[in-house]
């Protein structure tokens, strides 16, 4: 029995993991939206936790069915959105404070700006685990704070929101670092 996956070549742009991607996108404002409302419901956290889990099924689609050059810039691109619309959604309502949410977008700014610099003078700068445990993190912290149970009770998502900043900070540095040794290697510094 032969295996009849359709794979997409990396130019390709309608793919079923870019379409979830998009929808991620498209639905992102209406969570926002619920959540400046300044009410935690169960209908927003299980917004939350649908939005958040399209990261890994357009993963798992796009491995099965082969990685483009548009959904690597889509998808990073869909997550800082998610991610850092929620948390911004979070300070604006007081539940979360600016300064570790200020921390991850100062941070987020930079990496983009920094992996573009690199990858115009043809150097990839490929995520690092850090990243990856950082991104969770934030995932967490957020669906923490939005748990009704939990919402008004400072404490364990303030906790994993700034065990992501540290996560941040240090997987930032380790990009500075990477990206220093293969310009060194390739001799563009």
């Amino acid at each position: 029995m032969s295996d009849t996956t359709f794979t997409y070549g990396p130019s390709a742009l309608a793919t079923p993991a870019n379409a979830v991607t998009v929808i991620r996108l498209l639905v992102s404002p209406l969570l926002f939206s619920m959540i400046s409302q300044g009410a935690y419901t169960w209908p927003i956290w299980f917004l939350w936790m649908f939005l958040a889990s399209t990261d890994g099924i357009d993963g798992w689609i796009a491995r099965r069915h082969g990685t483009t050059r548009s959904g690597a810039f889509l998808d990073p691109l869909a997550d800082k959105v998610l991610v850092l619309g929620a948390m911004f959604s979070l300070v604006s309502i007081n539940r979360f404070w600016w300064v570790p949410v200020g921390i991850i977008g100062a941070r987020e700014l930079f990496i983009s700006l920094y992996r573009v610099y690199w990858g115009r003078r043809g150097l990839a700068v490929p995520a690092r685990k850090t990243a990856k445990i950082k991104t969770v993190l934030q995932a967490v912290a957020i669906a923490l704070a939005l748990f009704p149970p939990l919402a008004d009770v400072w404490g364990p998502g303030d906790v994993v929101l700034w065990a992501s900043v540290v996560m941040a900070v240090l997987s930032a540095t380790q990009y500075v670092v990477d990206g220093r040794s293969s310009a060194t290697t390739l001799g563009h510094l």
